[in-house]
């Protein structure tokens, strides 16, 4: 398992934040790009969410945490409506995702603290690294696609493994995460991350 500051366990070789933003954001893209106009009020897993929500939320978490790799101040009190802003949403948030890559990639983004709780600027960046994965998987799943990490994509898991094992008791007592619910039988490393954040690894869209 990795240790906070991103070792991926392949022959010591440490991965910045940076690095697995990149390898995150490659399947968040295209996933988003994929949601269809017409499933934008549908469920999500993230039950406080539809999925023009949850989009309009990762706006909102990948402009605040570019600001946060920078060890500026962010503010998460109004989420701005950016589906609304024009149909080009999906580009948008291409070129957002991308930058956010950038800001966590630049030299001294992990070192030091960073945000209003003055956290370790690396446990920081592994907190929207999460959000880039779990929520993509929510959004995925909204729609009746799959969404499963393979690949390099497994080093995201590895490391979000850790980062959910440590934030979890703080995350459930303010509600960010839910009760962790049982594993399904046979769950691989993603199910069991998601089952851990009280998400249903096997959740399945009503149908309509």
């Amino acid at each position: 398992m990795n240790d906070i500051h991103g070792n991926n366990g392949s022959l010591g070789n440490p991965r910045g934040i940076g690095d697995l933003l990149d390898v995150a954001v490659e399947r968040a893209v295209p996933v988003v790009r994929a949601l269809p106009d017409g499933r934008l009020e549908a469920a999500t897993p993230c039950a406080e969410f539809d999925v023009k929500a949850l989009v309009n939320h990762l706006f909102q978490v990948m402009e605040q945490f570019q600001r946060l790799a920078a060890k500026q101040d962010s503010d998460f009190t109004e989420t701005a409506d950016r589906v609304a802003e024009g149909p080009d949403w999906r580009e948008r948030f291409g070129e957002e995702a991308h930058k956010l890559v950038a800001a966590w990639s630049a030299p001294g983004a992990e070192e030091g603290t960073t945000g209003a709780m003055n956290m370790p600027a690396a446990t920081v960046g592994s907190m929207v690294l999460l959000d880039l994965t779990v929520h993509i998987w929510d959004l995925a799943r909204a729609t009746g696609k799959e969404y499963v990490p393979e690949g390099e994509a497994l080093a995201v898991v590895e490391r979000l493994a850790g980062t959910v094992a440590e934030l979890a008791p703080t995350a459930r007592s303010m509600g960010v995460f839910g009760e962790a619910v049982p594993e399904p039988a046979g769950a691989s490393a993603f199910e069991r991350l998601l089952a851990a954040t009280g998400r249903d690894p096997r959740w399945a869209a009503p149908v309509s």
